[in-house]
């Protein structure tokens, strides 16, 4: 678990920090670490609905949740290094 969290550390610190929700995609590299985190996200909560009767380690259920935020970390990191700029959501409609 230490491994993943300073993955996720190390990409954090390879874009800007974030001061708004944004939306997924952006580079091509960048949406398919989107689509992967969707995947990761589903895959967790698969997980949860086993753990409710078949109960699940501790530790497979936080890792897959940090799992989706390493994932989603890669993306930003992608994006910004390839010039991509984040798009917030328009709330205004």
């Amino acid at each position: 678990m230490e491994g993943l969290e300073r993955a996720i550390d190390r990409w954090d610190s390879a874009h800007p920090p974030l001061t708004t929700f944004v939306l997924a995609g952006g580079s091509p590299t960048g949406a398919a670490f989107h689509v992967a985190r969707t995947v990761a996200r589903r895959a967790e909560r698969e997980l949860w609905t086993l753990h409710r009767t078949e109960p699940q380690r501790t530790e497979l259920l936080e890792w897959t949740n940090r799992l989706s935020d390493l994932l989603f970390a890669a993306a930003l990191a992608a994006n910004h290094a390839l010039g991509v700029t984040e798009v917030a959501p328009d709330y205004s409609a």
